[in-house]
C-alpha cells in the first residue's frame, strides 16, 4: 500500500490517515481513480483526481471576455440530453475530453464558437438528437428551413 501525503479525509469517520491501495487512470480523461482505506476505521472509498480550476478565457460573440465555466458547459449538454439515453458520466466524459483539447491548445484564450463546434462534433457521435438540440440553440436559426439546411449538410 502506497501512502501519499496529500490528507485526503474519510467519508465516513473524517480521519485524515488513509492508504492508497489502487490507482489507474480515468476513461477518457486525464484524471485518476484511487481506491483508498482508512487507517482508523478502515473503511474503503473511491477518489477521482483531475485538474478543475482551468486558467482558460472565453471569447464571447460580442468580444467580451468570460472566464471558462465547467458547469455552465455541463448545463448545455445536459439540457440536449435531457431524457435521451445519455447518462451523467457520458456528459462529464463529453466535456472532459473537450476540456483536455482545450488544455492542449497554446493559448489560454478560446472563441465561444470553437467550443460550441468541439459540443457538435461529440454530441454528433453520442446522440443524434441531443447533437440536433444542441445545434438548434447553439446555430441560433432563424427559421426552420436554415435548420433542415444545417441538418442535411451533417
Amino acid at each position: 500500500m502506497e501512502t501519499l501525503d496529500i490528507e485526503m479525509n474519510c467519508p465516513y469517520c473524517t480521519n485524515n490517515d488513509t492508504a492508497v491501495l489502487e490507482s489507474r487512470g480515468l476513461p477518457g480523461s486525464d484524471g485518476i481513480r484511487r481506491r483508498r482505506e482508512c487507517k482508523k476505521c478502515s473503511k474503503r472509498f473511491t477518489t477521482h483526481e483531475k485538474v478543475v480550476n482551468l486558467d482558460l478565457k472565453v471569447i464571447k460573440k460580442d468580444g467580451r471576455l468570460e472566464d471558462y465555466d465547467r458547469e455552465k458547459l455541463i448545463k448545455g449538454v445536459r439540457k440536449a440530453c435531457y431524457k435521451r439515453a445519455v447518462n451523467e458520466e457520458r456528459i462529464e466524459n463529453l466535456v472532459d475530453e473537450i476540456e483536455m483539447k482545450l488544455l492542449k491548445r497554446r493559448t489560454t484564450q478560446i472563441k465561444s464558437s470553437d467550443i460550441g463546434k468541439m459540443v457538435l462534433n461529440r454530441l454528433k457521435k453520442l446522440d443524434e438528437l441531443a447533437f440536433m438540440r444542441f445545434a438548434s440553440v447553439y446555430m441560433d436559426f432563424n427559421d426552420a428551413n436554415q435548420f433542415r439546411l444545417f441538418i442535411g449538410a451533417h
